[in-house]
């Protein structure tokens, strides 16, 4: 597992909204949740290729697990063609009739108000806004 990498405060994320962070060269979705904790996934949707997780849709489904048990799951949704991911896990809740392709998830916390995310090879970071909160967030520095 890599050392986390400091994002940004916590407070500079708006709940149940994305940013864009680079981790080195591999792009990351983080998402604040409105219990103030925080996600993080792959920025490429597995579906149609694009960098636009960050702009997905974060809710919840409710499933049924192979033991028949029911619950609730905290999800993100493509902005391109809807596809539907458990946020915690990556696994593929609504593939929208196509292939399952799961997303892949990357360690994120909360310490001390700011949002940290473990990547590989994770040295600098380079968030990238779209709300006024989210041009708040400033690069953190490059960890070396």
């Amino acid at each position: 597992m890599s050392t986390p990498v400091d994002i940004c405060a916590l407070e500079d994320l708006d709940p149940e909204r994305g940013v864009g962070a680079l981790l080195g060269a591999t792009q990351v979705a983080v998402f604040r949740l409105t219990d103030g904790t925080v996600r993080a996934v792959q920025q490429r949707d597995p579906y149609s290729g694009a960098n636009v997780m960050s702009r997905g849709l974060v809710g919840t489904h409710r499933v049924t697990g192979d033991d028949g048990a029911v619950r609730d799951v905290t999800t993100v949704t493509t902005p391109m063609l809807k596809q539907v991911w458990d946020i915690d896990t990556g696994e593929v809740v609504d593939s929208g009739g196509k292939d399952r392709r799961p997303l892949a998830v990357f360690p994120a916390e909360v310490r001390d108000g700011r949002v940290l995310v473990a990547g590989v090879g994770a040295r600098s970071v380079v968030v990238v806004g779209r709300t006024a909160a989210e041009e708040r967030v400033a690069a953190s520095p490059s960890g070396a």
